[in-house]
């Protein structure tokens, strides 16, 4: 084979393999040593139709992810090495890979970059322990429909409810507010005098004899019935005695 041509296919799988990280959003490096081609097949279908992987040689991986702007790969381009290109969700293809490494302990992952920032082994596992993006929509879509279906309640709510809101309402400021019907309670009675004008002073009595110190009847009146000169009310006066003629 002409060195030319050989130097072409190195530079298109250069090119391919650069298009390939500017394109996803996350590469999960692995080594594959000692996996069949039929386990291979099976990684892919593990790991959906949104990964791409792909056996690579690392020397064009090299110059590929310095093309593409891409730091964290070389030091984990050691051995057989196969990249899985995500331009799905991530948190999907590393499930499919630490799954798939669970039961083919022949697969190991390495690590990898995720939106242009490197990953450890550690990391993609992690990452694997995340709720899915699917997941993660539906409990999102979820959440907003019952905040929505809340929000139609209020707004549908009948008007008969915000009819008796307001009255209630209105009979709360009614009752707060004084009746201009009723007097006043800090408000004087007519007939009782201001607090802020004097009560008007008690006619003094009038002073009189004492009655026990009344004068006794002269010598020579008669005595009256009962020591009083007046007749009780529906009693007839007594009539005078006979005067007793002179011996």
């Amino acid at each position: 084979m002409p060195a030319t041509r050989i130097q072409y296919n190195k530079s298109a799988a250069v090119a391919e393999i650069a298009d390939s990280f500017r394109n996803s959003a996350a590469a999960l490096l692995t080594e594959y040593r000692g996996l069949s081609v039929g386990e291979i097949t099976a990684l892919r279908r593990a790991l959906g139709a949104g990964t791409q992987y792909a056996v690579v040689k690392n020397t064009l991986t090299k110059i590929a992810a310095s093309q593409a702007g891409v730091d964290g790969v070389e030091a984990l381009l050691a051995g057989p090495t196969a990249i899985a290109f995500v331009e799905g969700d991530p948190v999907e293809a590393a499930k499919g890979l630490r799954d798939f490494a669970r039961t083919h302990p022949l697969l190991v992952i390495k690590g990898g970059v995720l939106d242009g920032r490197p990953l450890s082994a550690v990391e993609i596992n992690r990452l694997a322990d995340l709720e899915s993006r699917e997941v993660l929509l539906a409990k999102l879509a979820g959440a907003m429909k019952g905040s929505l279906s809340q929000a139609v309640g209020l707004f549908a709510a009948p008007l008969t409810q915000v009819a008796r809101l307001a009255v209630a309402l209105r009979d709360v400021k009614a009752a707060a507010e004084p009746d201009p019907s009723e007097p006043d309670p800090s408000e004087p009675h007519p007939s009782e005098p201001h607090p802020s004008e004097p009560a008007p002073s008690e006619p003094a009595p009038q002073t009189g004899a004492d009655p026990s110190t009344e004068a006794a009847p002269a010598p020579g009146d008669p005595p009256t019935e009962g020591g009083s000169s007046e007749t009780a009310p529906g009693q007839e006066p007594a009539e005078p005695a006979a005067a007793t003629p002179d011996a």
